[in-house]
């Protein structure tokens, strides 16, 4: 497999199916792994990270999940690739900028990816279409268990995994599940659900994690603290909180289908007049116009796309991708009337 392949194929995160998918994009979870007796890579020094980065590697072959993985080396990445990846959620955005001893596993199918020094010597990563974070759990445990075989992991009996960030200590394990709540936010409800969410120890993130806001009604949910919590309570806990959003988003969406579908209908059709006609558009309004259109489907005011067609566009109008797809650099005015072509074309030819 090489890295464009990638283009010919749909996001993990995009697909569209799974339980709830029509509020729930994806559920995501990460463990952090140091390997003992060797520095956290901020410590290392630049022998000791390669010499980190090849022992991993070779840890890796025994998978049968990585038997035709791809392995790409970051210092051997230009900017758009590693913005490319960031764009399918296959890495972090700290990870792409010091790219220096740094390397990503990757399976064809997207749905794991291992970062080799980034935070931790190894932040693997299972990532399911849906609200799906059982099968992630099942699929990340039998990794970290073969793993863990061929790699001594740092451990300490009443502290659990040792992590760089004293919050990913014990079982190292982030949660993490992408919701769309365009009802939330047009009822100017969402502000009162993300402050209660924070008071139980829960992250809020944008579209692209951390350090980033919200946009297209996209909203990132994870456990803060993994320390003195059992796995299971873990993905138990963020799977009760989700719930409860995803009950408030179909009321929501309910309540506008019910008392306010004249203007839903408005919000969403000049969404998608926008996307039909514009022949210069942005990356973040094309997001937020997407965002509209997307909810249409889900409500049934939009009946003749295929929501395939919707998801695909969320991230092929990304920068990156564009540029990939164009073979070349684009500046930013090239790029927006690119972006504007290609989603005419798409819905053209729905």
């Amino acid at each position: 497999m090489m890295l464009n392949d990638l283009l010919n194929r749909t996001s993990e995160w995009l697909k569209g199916e799974g339980p709830l998918s029509d509020i729930v994009i994806s559920s995501r979870l990460r463990l952090a792994r140091n390997i003992e007796k060797l520095p956290f890579p901020h410590w290392a020094s630049k022998e000791k990270e390669e010499e980190i980065l090849n022992i991993i590697l070779d840890a890796t072959k025994i998978l049968d999940q990585f038997k035709d993985a791809l392995f790409l080396k970051l210092d051997e990445l230009d900017s758009v690739d590693k913005q490319f990846l960031v764009e399918r959620h296959l890495m972090s955005h700290e990870f792409a900028l010091r790219s220096s001893h740094k390397g990503l596993v990757l399976t064809s199918d997207e749905v794991v990816s291992l970062m080799i020094n980034e935070e931790d010597h190894i932040r693997l990563q299972v990532m399911q279409s849906g609200f799906n974070l059982d099968g992630a759990w099942k699929i990340i445990d039998e990794i970290d268990t073969v793993l863990s075989k061929k790699l001594n992991f740092a451990y300490m009996p009443d502290l659990g995994f040792l992590t760089a960030c004293p919050t990913n200590a014990g079982t190292g394990m982030r949660g993490s599940v992408m919701l769309h709540l365009p009802a939330l936010v047009m009822t100017k409800q969402i502000n009162r659900i993300l402050a209660a969410v924070a008071k139980l120890s829960f992250n809020v993130r944008g579209l692209y994690g951390e350090g980033t806001q919200a946009s297209g009604n996209f909203f990132q949910i994870s456990n803060q603290v993994s320390l003195g919590h059992a796995e299971d309570d873990i993905i138990e806990n963020i799977k009760s909180v989700i719930r409860q959003i995803a009950d408030q988003e179909a009321a929501a969406r309910a309540n506008l289908m019910g008392s306010h579908q004249q203007m839903l209908n408005d919000r969403i059709f000049r969404a998608f007049g926008i996307l039909e006609n514009a022949r210069i558009i942005s990356s973040n309004e094309t997001i937020e116009l997407l965002s509209m259109v997307r909810l249409g489907l889900d409500v049934g005011l939009i009946k003749d796309i295929d929501k395939k067609l919707v998801n695909d566009l969320f991230i092929f109008t990304q920068p990156a991708h564009l540029q990939k797809m164009s073979s070349k650099k684009l500046t930013p005015t090239e790029r927006d009337a690119i972006r504007a072509s290609l989603i005419r074309k798409k819905l053209l030819n729905k």
